[in-house]
């Protein structure tokens, strides 16, 4: 405790370091995946959430896109820890769940791959390029602050990372 009092803060060394795009990029990985998910509880409620996994179980195809969507949730979540602690396999694997992500959407909207909620508004490519181009934003934002900055790099060529 007397070390902290003489630091004069709770953060390590490693910890202090930290450049203001990464904590940003990982923050913002952490809110809108938690945010998103107390929102869609929020609007189905209790029930009806309930009734959404067991209408997810009935065949195999929608429990198995319902378990992978909850495994890229997951890897979205463990990337963005890792993105903190330095790790850069976290900003490289957050890279891969977002291809594999639009990749999916683009599949799902081209040849009508169930189900329809992943599909992509829009009747002409275009449309639905910048329908995902829309949805996408947000995380090619966070890709951008971890991988642009000169000190978002530099952060993860460090010795021991």
């Amino acid at each position: 405790m007397s070390e902290v009092f003489r630091a004069g803060s709770v953060l390590s060394g490693r910890e202090a370091a930290i450049p203001v795009p990464v904590w940003v990029a990982a923050s913002a990985i952490i809110a809108t995946r938690l945010i998103g998910v107390l929102l869609l509880a929020n609007e189905l409620g209790w029930q009806e959430a309930l009734n959404f996994v067991h209408r997810s179980a009935q065949s195999w195809d929608s429990t198995l896109l319902f378990v992978a969507s909850q495994l890229l949730f997951f890897a979205e979540l463990r990337c963005a820890f890792a993105v903190l602690r330095g790790q850069n396999w976290g900003r490289w694997g957050f890279l891969a769940v977002q291809l594999l992500t639009v990749i999916y959407m683009l599949v799902a909207s081209v040849s009508g791959f169930y189900p329809e909620i992943f599909s992509l508004n829009g009747e002409s490519t275009l449309q639905m390029v910048r329908s995902l181009a829309a949805s996408r934003f947000p995380d090619l934002l966070v890709l951008l602050l971890l991988f642009v900055p000169q000190s978002s790099r530099g952060f993860y060529r460090r010795p021991g990372r």
